[in-house]
Formats: structure tokens, C-alpha cells, sequence
């Protein structure tokens, strides 16, 4: 039954490496050892909260083996530049949460936690605010996500035996329409159209083999689109809202893939999977390959992540995405960095729109030329981050945003669009975020904003992420 309880792994795992410590004069009375579960489980609370900021002094940090770290996590969403498909080979399993010190003091290795995300959003358009993601439906108070993981991380420092590691996520709110694969209880999405929503967005297991090259895991199972700066799961992302770049590219695989630790700067990844957002067992199943590469400078100052990823013949089915993506990382000082990613994507024989060929389920026909009954629909987009570290605590984040859905294919309208927002983020102990931001977007060649009837949308919109 652990399927009902697990969540995104794929970037807490990534946050920060510094354990909670007891406070030096913490009592160990047989009083504070008979304390029952919601008793510890309030006591961490109550010291996350009441603490004057995140501890310098504590014990030093476990181990690790690898190029240094080049972010702060807390504040931000992580503290190496990201790659998906793996845990950081190298980094240490130093988190420490609520739930499993309450549970047990937070000594096993498999561990459960997770988070709440409510979302509030006001928006100038009435009726929908898509293609914006996550905050889909305007001006509405809603709860995005409610989040469990169960997790065990293979121990990747080591390398004198193999070692294994999974991950079980369970995902309820509005946002299972954005991890929803078909296959996977879709029908909830696809045919009832539900606002609310389960998913079992991650479900895997993770072998790590250390006698290839500096370490190589092996991750089988259903788990997040390899490529990107963004992720489904709310903490792992700068901003509360999505880039349209995000909104409209492939959300979970299921398959095999392999992460190669070739050095300190050099990582290479292989994967098979079924293809994008559809399970196994399902028809529009195919052999897909994933190929990516990355390479980080030794100041650690820069990072460049090549993926080419779900390619086969193309040919027209669900969510059947060829997508080439780069992400490039820099680091202009301690406290400024910025992530900027492009993709392009296509998709053969799509279905026209108006045409005798009705599409999948859930999925947009295209703007083919006239007279044609299928037509190949490709689009291109990039995005760029800013960040600014106030403190620990806080920083600042200002994303740019373009889109190019030239046949209208991904969000039902052949247009350009364009996007920018502000957000400022800032943490409660390391338990709670808040993230309230402002959002401007234009589509360029038609209307696209709230259901066709505008060129513009303005969005102000925060969410408040409760760890435990």
C-alpha cells in the first residue's frame, strides 16, 4: 500500500545536505522520551519556526564526494544544478523532516515526508487562465497538491558495494492534470474532466553500481521527463507558476534509465522508455530513446545539460513529443545566478483540425494547411531565470518567457506567445514557503487567453508550501 504515500524525490533529495541538530542543551530526560508522536512531530515545528535563521555552527555536513555544491538550498529549490533521472550521485542523504522525526527521530533510511500547497490566484481573464500552468483555473483559491513520499536513497558516496534505493509518490489536487499520464487512472482527466484529482506521479526503484566509472545508478519505473529547469512537484521549482516552455512538454516517462558519473564535470545518461505521459500497457506504448549529456566547469560556475529525449519515428499518438532541450546554468556571483532553457519539439501526422481524423483524447488537432488531413506540428520555446539571494531566507526571481506554437498543437491556438514574472520567495524555518508573484502574458498572433477571447492576461497569484 505504499503506493498511496510518496512524492518528489527527484529535488528534495537535491535540497539541502545539512541535517537538523538537536540543540546543544536539549534535554534527554525520560520525560521528553515518553512525548508521543504529535507531541515530537509539534516540537519540530516549534524549533524550525523559533529559530533565528539557518545554523553555521551546527555539526559540519556529511560527506560528499564531488565538485562543491553552488547554491544555497534553503532558499532555493536546490542546491546543484539539476539533472533528472537520478539522485545527485555523490551527495549524501542529509535531509531531515518532520513526519520521520516525529516518527522515529529520523533514523532510518527510508523515509516519509511530503508537503501541502494551497494556491490563490486573481486573474483578468474569467474563464481559464490556460495555457498558464499551474494556477490553470482564474481567480480561485484552490489546493494544488498534497503530497506524500515514501523514499529510500542509495547510498551514492560509497564506492565499495552496490546499493539500491525507491521512491513512491502519491499526488491529490488540481495539479494531477499536469503529471496525469495515460494509463495511470487518466480517465479521471480525459473523460470525467475532474478539477481534483490522485496520481502516482513517481514510482521507482534506483540501483547504484559504483564500479562504473565514478558511479552509475540505474533508475526503473515511472519517473520525471529527464530534461528542464522546472518540475511538476512545487518546492522543486523557482516560481509558484510554470513557463509556458513547462506547460506544454512531457511530464513523466516509464522505462529504464542509466546515469554515468564519468568524472567530477562529465555525467552521460541513456534511457528506454514507453514513450511520454502513457503507460506500458497502453496502445500508444512505443520504444522511445533518451540520450543526455552534461558538463560542469570546476569553478561550478556553469553548467550546460543536452538531452535529446522520448525519440523514435514520431509517428502521430499520445503526448508522442521528439524533444531536443538544452539548459544552460550560470553563476554570476554567491547570491545571482540564472538557468535559461530552449526545446524544440515536433510531432508527424497530427490530425487536422476541422478534419475527418478525430485526435486522442485530451489532445489538441493541428493548424495543417488546407486540404491536408495530417500535417507534422513542431514548436519551439526558451525561457530564462534571474535569481537574487537576499538571505537564507529570501530571494527574489524574475522569469522571461517565449513560445512558439506554430501549427497550435500543444495549446489549442497557432501563436506566438510571451511571458514575464516576478516572485518573491520567502521561507518560515525551512518548513514553510510562501511565494507570491506577478504575471504578464501576451499571445501575439491570435487570441489565446481565456478560452480564445483575449490577446492579454495578468495574473497576481502566491502559493504557501507547508513541509512536513
Amino acid at each position: 500500500m505504499c503506493v498511496i504515500f510518496g512524492s518528489c524525490a527527484l529535488a528534495l533529495a537535491q535540497q539541502s545536505d545539512k541535517k537538523t541538530s538537536p540543540l546543544p542543551d536539549a534535554p534527554k530526560s525520560s520525560t521528553a522520551q515518553r512525548k508521543n508522536f504529535f507531541a515530537r512531530w509539534a516540537d519540530f515545528y516549534r524549533q524550525d519556526w523559533s529559530s533565528p535563521g539557518p545554523s553555521t555552527a551546527s555539526e559540519p555536513a556529511p560527506a560528499r564526494r564531488g565538485l562543491p555544491s553552488p547554491l544555497d538550498s534553503p532558499p532555493f529549490p536546490n542546491s546543484d544544478w539539476s539533472y533528472g533521472g537520478s539522485p545527485v550521485i555523490g551527495e549524501p542523504d542529509g535531509n531531515t523532516y518532520p513526519l520521520m522525526t516525529a516518527i522515529n527521530g529520523a533514523k532510518s533510511r527510508t523515509k516519509l515526508y511530503g508537503w501541502l500547497d494551497p494556491t490563490l490566484n486573481f486573474s483578468t481573464s474569467r474563464n481559464s487562465n490556460a495555457p498558464e500552468a499551474n494556477d490553470v483555473n482564474s481567480n480561485r483559491f484552490e489546493l494544488n497538491q498534497f503530497v506524500l513520499y515514501t523514499e529510500r536513497l542509495p547510498d551514492s558516496v560509497q564506492q565499495s558495494h552496490v546499493d539500491w534505493g525507491y521512491h513512491l509518490t502519491a499526488l491529490y489536487g488540481t495539479d494531477y492534470r499536469f503529471t496525469t499520464a495515460k494509463g495511470y487512472g487518466a480517465g479521471q482527466l480525459l473523460d470525467d474532466r475532474h478539477q481534483y484529482g490522485f496520481d502516482p506521479t513517481l514510482e521507482y526503484v534506483d540501483v547504484y553500481v559504483p564500479q562504473v566509472a565514478q558511479g552509475m545508478n540505474l533508475r526503473l519505473g515511472r519517473f520525471i521527463s529527464v530534461p528542464g529547469i522546472e518540475a511538476q512537484l512545487a518546492p522543486n521549482n523557482y516560481i509558484f507558476s510554470h513557463s509556458l516552455l513547462y506547460a506544454i512538454d512531457p511530464f513523466t516517462d516509464t522505462g529504464l534509465i542509466a546515469t554515468i558519473k564519468m568524472n567530477d564535470q562529465w555525467l552521460v545518461q541513456l534511457g528506454i522508455t514507453v514513450g511520454h505521459d502513457v503507460a506500458p500497457w497502453t496502445s500508444d506504448a512505443k520504444p522511445s530513446g533518451t540520450a543526455c549529456l552534461s558538463y560542469t566547469t570546476k569553478s561550478v560556475n556553469d553548467n550546460v545539460y543536452l538531452c535529446a529525449n522520448g525519440i523514435n519515428n514520431a509517428r502521430y499518438a499520445y503526448n508522442n513529443l521528439q524533444q531536443y532541450d538544452v539548459t544552460w546554468y550560470h553563476k554570476f556571483s554567491k547570491t545571482v545566478h540564472m538557468a535559461t532553457e530552449s526545446w524544440y519539439m515536433y510531432e508527424r501526422g497530427v490530425p487536422a483540425l476541422g478534419g475527418a481524423i478525430q485526435p486522442e483524447t485530451g489532445a489538441n488537432p493541428a493548424y495543417c494547411l488546407a486540404g491536408e488531413q495530417r500535417c507534422t506540428a513542431p514548436e519551439y520555446a526558451v525561457v530564462n531565470f534571474l535569481q537574487k539571494e537576499l538571505s537564507l531566507r529570501n530571494f527574489v526571481s524574475f522569469r522571461s518567457d517565449f513560445l512558439d506554437d506554430k501549427k497550435g498543437q500543444r495549446t489549442g491556438y497557432a501563436t506566438k506567445y510571451s511571458e514575464n514574472t516576478i516572485m518573491w520567495c520567502h521561507w518560515i524555518g525551512s518548513t514553510v514557503q510562501i511565494r507570491p508573484e506577478l504575471r504578464f502574458e501576451r499571445a501575439w498572433d491570435q487570441k489565446a487567453y481565456d478560452n480564445g477571447r483575449k490577446h492579454n492576461q495578468l495574473t497576481a497569484a502566491s502559493d504557501l508550501i507547508f513541509h512536513f
